[in-house]
């Protein structure tokens, strides 16, 4: 009996863990490649006046030593009218801030575009400020969907 709850347990806990995961992330489907997704979410976010600072290709330092890897590049911007009051909140949430957004090609050549849910932001750093956070779930959803588009 007890080799049967150890099993449930371990089904739940797994379980628990994917869906955790699953929230952490928000990942969407693009249709262009890896280095066009990240042009086209640059263009939409440098029109709406936010800074992009860096662009980091995974793949190329990958290459430098020799390791493969697919097509994978990482861009950071930031709007301080929204991170400037939450970093006033808790300073630790530069450590996450500016905004990071992957766009990366899986084995199956299908490309992703992903950044972290700000929702998790606000628990990891235990910010109070909603109005902002929601603000920002908003702007990276409707930035990003601008961006996938046909």
């Amino acid at each position: 009996m007890s080799v049967y709850i150890k099993a449930v347990c371990a089904v739940f806990l797994l379980c628990f863990s994917f869906i955790s995961q699953a929230d952490t992330y928000i990942v969407k489907k693009s249709p262009y490649s890896v280095s066009e997704t990240l042009n086209r979410l640059e263009a939409v976010l440098k029109k709406k006046g936010i800074t992009v600072f860096a662009r980091v290709d995974h793949k190329a330092g990958a290459d430098k030593v020799g390791i493969g890897m697919q097509p994978t590049q990482l861009l950071i911007f930031g709007n301080p009218k929204m991170g400037t009051p939450l970093m006033n909140e808790n300073r630790l949430m530069g450590l996450d801030l500016p905004m990071k957004a992957l766009a990366w090609k899986d084995e199956a050549s299908q490309v992703w575009l992903g950044y972290l849910n700000p929702d998790k932001l606000q628990q990891r750093h235990n910010i109070k400020n909603k109005k902002i956070i929601n603000k920002m779930k908003q702007a990276l959803d409707g930035l990003t969907n601008k961006a996938l588009e046909n």
